[in-house]
């Protein structure tokens, strides 16, 4: 059920799939100890996490002088993939400084590189590190990457015990492969709208999967999201390994500034070379590394350049193919553009279109650096994981050496502390009552918020409610809408569920 409010509300739909996670809890201080000295017999894993741009790789290289059996895990989903690596920003092998790196680079960029294959692959090579006596450290962005990892409760696992399970022909006639995107999410609305509910439009692998799974079993997606598996996933009561967190963060006017200077770099040392090399019109850019915040941004730029481009292989105009645009995809049609040669020109359409999309580019990284440090707030205040945040703001403004006694130094003094001492990742501070708040976190996991006046953009939770809300460009187009309309508008109004 969704249902559409006035422009400065948002649809808010709920469905509590385990009501008694209300009242369930540990109790009393008993179960935290128990999972203090739980906790002092797992690996210990270092984590480093943070905003693109913030310098989490180089930190965890910095490290290597002060610890030297450090070996980097890479949780980074677009780092993961082999090419790219001037868009992705991978660390050059020139400057790891012999710090051996683990999943970067590696996975075919065609395939779809989801977080149970990130912790499939990770838990072994995190395992092989400690039984060397080496130091594992995580690094990246990708928070649902970490969680994946970290936490023993993954749902993709329950799905897949259910296919295992299911008989091999279809108890419900479902094609998916017949479906598009927005129609496969309006079949699972019909069927599950819980399960519906639950996930992103855009989620277009778990939607298919969803329907997979009912498909085969005729049991519907949402029965699989109660009992532990909702209650416990990614709490920091209820990890795989004792975690040091470390959160490197700088304030968001200097992370703007340099994620803007980054770009700039980034165009020069071959950006659109690469992108240029896996573009190909008739692409989907939903799967694999052409996800990745760029690709897509420069799709206008290069249609228009093959289009209008003069540079037309001989071969093709030989035969008489340049006239056919349906013979040959059009990559193939045309030669190799200069794009220095068409950023450094007058003014004119392509130029145009070149600048609008590396402007994107900056402005769609800067969104990502605001959507990943409201994440990792949200890990640490309603997961309860216990983050040392270090703010790196100083390193970034200051040209002395302050990176090293403002970050490194600090990192190092936590890190080896952690490394003698018995602690956990568990927060401190922690009580009954915050405990038991935490688990009620479960119900707001399952709360979808569509927000009109952004174009029915959908936030999962009030947090991400909120974070909107107070957002620059929500503002703006609530007071344009407010100007416009002359009804009277409320807020946060919640829909009628007893009909």
């Amino acid at each position: 059920m969704m249902l559409k409010g006035t422009v400065d509300c948002a649809t808010f739909v709920s469905e509590n799939p385990n009501p008694n996670l209300e009242c369930s809890g540990e109790g009393g201080s008993g179960g935290a100890m128990a999972a203090a000295a739980a906790a002092a017999a797992k690996k210990k894993v270092v984590v480093i996490m943070g905003a693109t741009g913030v310098g989490k790789s180089r930190l965890a290289i910095d490290l290597s002088a002060h610890f030297a059996s450090i070996e980097i895990i890479n949780a980074d989903s677009m780092q993961v993939y082999r090419g790219l690596d001037v868009l992705t920003n991978k660390v050059p092998f020139s400057e790891r400084n012999g710090v051996p790196h683990h999943l970067l680079g590696t996975v075919d960029p065609s395939v779809e590189f989801t977080a149970k294959d990130f912790r499939d692959l990770a838990i072994p090579i995190i395992d092989d590190i400690v039984s060397r006596g080496g130091i594992p450290v995580v690094v990246g962005g990708t928070n649902f990457y970490i969680q994946s990892l970290v936490s023993p409760y993954l749902m993709d696992d329950v799905v897949e015990e259910m296919e295992e399970g299911s008989t091999n022909y279809l108890l419900v006639d479902i094609d998916t492969n017949s479906l598009n995107s927005s129609s496969a999410f309006e079949l699972l609305k019909e069927i599950d709208p819980i399960a519906a509910n639950r996930i992103h439009p855009n989620d277009d692998r778990k939607i298919r999967r969803y329907l997979s799974v009912y498909a085969s079993s005729g049991i519907l997606p949402s029965s699989l999201f109660r009992g532990k598996y909702v209650e416990k996933w990614g709490r920091a009561d209820h990890v795989r390994y004792n975690c040091c967190f470390i959160w490197l963060d700088a304030s968001l006017p200097v992370l703007d500034k340099y994620v803007n200077s980054r770009v700039d770099c980034m165009i020069n040392s071959g950006l659109l070379d690469e992108v240029y090399e896996i573009y190909k019109p008739s692409s989907d850019y939903t799967k694999g590394l052409k996800q990745a915040i760029g690709v897509r941004d420069f799709g206008e730029f290069f249609r228009a350049n093959f289009v209008n481009s003069d540079a037309l292989d001989p071969l093709c105009v030989d035969s008489g193919i340049a006239n056919d645009t349906n013979s040959l995809p059009l990559i193939d049609l045309h030669l190799k553009p200069n794009f220095s040669e068409i950023l450094h020109s007058r003014e004119n359409e392509l130029r145009t279109l070149l600048v609008e999309a590396i402007d994107k580019l900056k402005a769609d990284t800067r969104k990502l650096v605001r959507r990943q440090k409201r994440r990792l707030n949200h890990l640490k205040t309603d997961f309860g994981w216990n983050l040392h945040s270090i703010d790196a703001t100083k390193a970034f403004s200051d040209e002395d050496d302050s990176w090293h006694t403002c970050v490194v130094e600090p990192c190092v003094n936590h890190i080896r502390a952690f490394l003698i001492e018995s602690g956990d990742c568990l927060n401190t501070a922690e009580t009954p009552n915050s405990l038991t708040s935490q688990r009620l976190v479960s119900r707001d996991l399952w709360t979808q918020y569509i927000c009109e006046a952004c174009g029915n953009q959908v936030l999962r939770g009030a947090h991400e409610w909120e974070q909107h809300k107070q957002g620059r460009v929500h503002r703006k187009r609530v007071f344009r809408l407010k100007k416009q309309s002359s009804k009277p508008i409320t807020t946060d109004r919640q829909p009628d569920f007893s009909s």
